[in-house]
């Protein structure tokens, strides 16, 4: 019985594993306060908590900070004010394409978004990706699952573990991995990492072992218990994108956007 009790145990820390509160500081406070970010991506706050997300993974405004693949810049309208004064933002996007609306939004404001740079990610796709050793806090929101899905390669192959080394190699010794993604049960079929947005702790966390990274911590300050990750059309049924239209729109509102982990990592110093 107590060899049973023990592999319970473990798994829940597989799963769960202890948080590390951290109250966000004034200053990024006042980042997700600014002035500057859309009503449309502050209206999301609720469901994706950016100060406690950001404070748990330890960014500081004086951190050179990687922001792979930030989309829309939903993240960026946030990293930009924090970083501005005395830190730097780096933006590694697919193959050094960045999407028209995130490309605006960095023309609209120099004050904020003139130091930001760029660069690929990762280099399968090509481009010039970022320098080893550069960055003190490398951060993805909800991209492992492209990457294991292989999103733009021709031949959809599993690219998540090259995804990772890549990060891990440019990050300084001591540096931040900051992990963000839909949660799939660990009971689910694997297979559905690949198809459905969701992916499992366990893989993400070896996956990041794999390639070198030590595990510190996981926040449940993204989880969402209404979302049960079996949706036909995956994560994409759940707002803001809404798979299905009108469909029962009333209840994935209610539900929200999705169950997410938040897993913090470093790589070590020796």
């Amino acid at each position: 019985m107590r060899i049973f009790s023990i592999a319970v145990a473990s798994a829940a820390m597989l799963i769960a594993a202890p948080a590390f509160a951290q109250a966000p500081s004034a200053a990024l406070k006042a980042a997700v306060a600014a002035p500057s970010r859309t009503d449309a991506n502050r209206a999301r706050d609720q469901y994706r908590h950016p100060a406690e997300t950001l404070a748990f993974f330890g960014v500081k405004p004086t951190d050179t900070v990687v922001e792979i693949w930030p989309g829309g810049g939903w993240y960026t309208e946030i990293l930009g004010p924090y970083l501005a004064a005395n830190g730097q933002l780096i933006l590694a996007n697919a193959g050094d394409k960045m999407g028209k609306t995130l490309t605006a939004e960095l023309a609209s404001d120099p004050a904020i978004y003139g130091k930001v740079q760029h660069a690929a990610f990762p280099s399968v796709l090509g481009g010039t990706g970022v320098a080893p050793g550069t960055a003190d806090v490398v951060l993805t929101f909800r991209n492992v699952h492209n990457w294991r899905g292989g999103y733009q390669t021709a031949d959809k192959q599993d690219y998540s573990l090259a995804a990772f080394k890549e990060m891990y190699a440019m990050l300084k010794p001591g540096g931040t991995l900051g992990v963000v993604d839909h949660r799939l049960p660990e009971k689910a079929d694997a297979e559905r990492e690949r198809t459905s947005g969701y992916m499992k702790v366990s893989t993400i966390r070896r996956l990041a072992e794999e390639a070198g990274f030590k595990f510190v911590g996981a926040s449940e300050v993204n989880a969402n218990p209404k979302d049960t990750a079996d949706w036909a059309k995956g994560v994409w049924t759940l707002p803001p994108t809404y798979a299905n239209g009108e469909t029962d729109r009333a209840k994935y509102q209610a539900i929200g956007e999705s169950d997410r982990m938040t897993l913090k990592f470093v790589k070590p110093k020796a």
